[in-house]
């Protein structure tokens, strides 16, 4: 049996959980969820808990036994705390802006870089160079951080680039260190 899977999934106060069938849904004051599971899952709410459970002893449905669980314990921990991202742009001239629900790059391009917000998440810039990232679902939330970094990820020599609050880059020494 799934280790991670065989763990009901604590529902807190203030969050509402109900299944229909193999659709979940979570309701708290971050907003909600939905999630559909395979049909080899079965999910059922007893009391304040949350069980998972399998229907058969598969290969592929024991890894999904615990992945659908964890993905459960996500849902009910958003809706209830949220998540959130924070960025930092390191170089010269770097900055973000946020104009309605789209964000604005400049970091040594040409061009400026927009990305929209996607819907269900709340983007902040504090200052010109830190992106405040936030939402109730944790695959959204990191995808978008993820795709705001990869516009320009930190580079080895300088250091300079989009990267994670707290994110070490380790620095590399240039030509001259060979001489």
């Amino acid at each position: 049996m799934s280790r991670i899977g065989k763990q009901p999934v604590v529902v807190p106060a203030g969050v509402k959980v109900s299944v229909a069938g193999s659709t979940i849904t979570t309701e708290g004051p971050k907003g909600k969820l939905e999630f559909t599971a395979r049909p080899a899952i079965a999910m059922a709410v007893e009391g304040n808990q949350v069980v998972v459970t399998r229907k058969t002893e598969g290969r592929h449905e024991r890894a999904l036994h615990g992945l659908t669980r964890a993905l459960i314990a996500n849902m009910v921990e958003g809706v209830k705390d949220g998540y959130e991202k924070k960025l930092e742009l390191q170089g010269v001239g770097y900055v973000c802006r946020l104009a309605g629900n789209e964000l604005t790059l400049r970091v040594g391009f040409a061009n400026q870089i927009v990305r929209k917000v996607p819907p269900g998440l709340t983007v902040a810039c504090p200052d010109q160079t830190h992106i405040n990232i936030s939402g109730c679902d944790k695959q959204l939330v990191g995808q978008f951080a993820a795709e705001v970094r990869s516009v320009r990820k930190p580079e080895p020599y300088k250091g300079k680039g989009i990267r994670y609050v707290g994110e070490f880059v380790k620095i590399k020494a240039g030509k001259a260190a060979k001489a």
